[in-house]
C-alpha cells in the first residue's frame, strides 16, 4: 500500500490496514504544537545532541524555512542523489524521525553566536509564513538531498525538521 499525498494532507498505510496522518507545518494543529514547544525553549536549555546553542538552532531553523520557501537555493549534492530518494521515502512519507547529527547544508549551518529573544521571534514569524502561505510559497528548486518535492512534502519536512530540534533541546 502507497501512501497518499493530497494538497495538505499525508495518510500513511500499515501492515494492518489501518493508517495515520503525517504531521505538516500547513496544518494549523501542527504549527500551533511547535509553536507551544517553542515557548518551552529557554535560552540555556541543554542539548542533548549536536553542536549548536538554542538560539543557533532557532536561527537554523529559521534558515530552514527560508530554504522551503527559496530564499536560499543550494545545489543538490552527490550523497542526495544516491540516497536521497530512499531517505525522502523514510522521513517524508513515512514520517520516521529525523535521526540525531543529521547532515546539515552549509548555506543553514549557524556557528555564531545570536541573540535567542530576536531568533525565537523570527521563527515563530517563519513558522506563521510559511503555515498560512500554503502551498504556494513553496520553492520549486529541489533539497539539496532529497531533490524534488511537493509543497505537502515540504510541509512535512519543515514539522519534521522542527521537532528533530526540538527534541535535541528536549522540547
Amino acid at each position: 500500500m502507497a501512501a497518499t499525498i493530497t494538497e495538505q494532507t499525508v495518510q500513511v498505510p500499515d501492515r494492518g490496514g489501518k493508517s495515520w496522518r503525517v504531521k505538516n507545518l500547513f496544518e494549523a494543529g501542527a504549527a500551533e504544537e511547535v509553536k507551544e514547544r517553542l515557548a518551552r525553549l529557554r535560552p540555556d536549555s541543554e542539548r542533548l545532541w549536536g553542536k549548536m546553542n538554542p538560539a543557533q538552532m532557532l536561527a537554523h531553523c529559521s534558515a530552514a524555512i527560508g530554504m522551503a520557501v527559496g530564499e536560499t537555493r543550494p545545489p543538490r549534492i552527490l550523497l542526495g542523489r544516491l540516497l536521497g530518494r530512499m531517505a525522502k521515502k523514510s522521513l517524508i512519507v513515512n514520517g520516521t524521525p529525523m535521526r540525531r547529527n543529521s547532515m546539515t547544508e552549509k548555506s543553514v549551518l549557524v556557528t555564531d553566536e545570536r541573540d535567542f529573544v530576536v531568533e525565537r521571534q523570527r521563527l515563530r514569524e517563519s513558522i506563521d509564513r510559511f503555515a498560512t502561505g500554503g502551498p504556494g510559497i513553496c520553492t520549486k528548486h529541489p533539497h539539496f538531498f532529497f531533490g524534488p518535492l511537493t509543497p505537502v512534502e515540504w510541509a512535512v519536512l519543515m514539522y519534521q525538521h522542527l521537532d528533530h530540534h526540538l527534541r535535541q533541546f528536549g522540547v
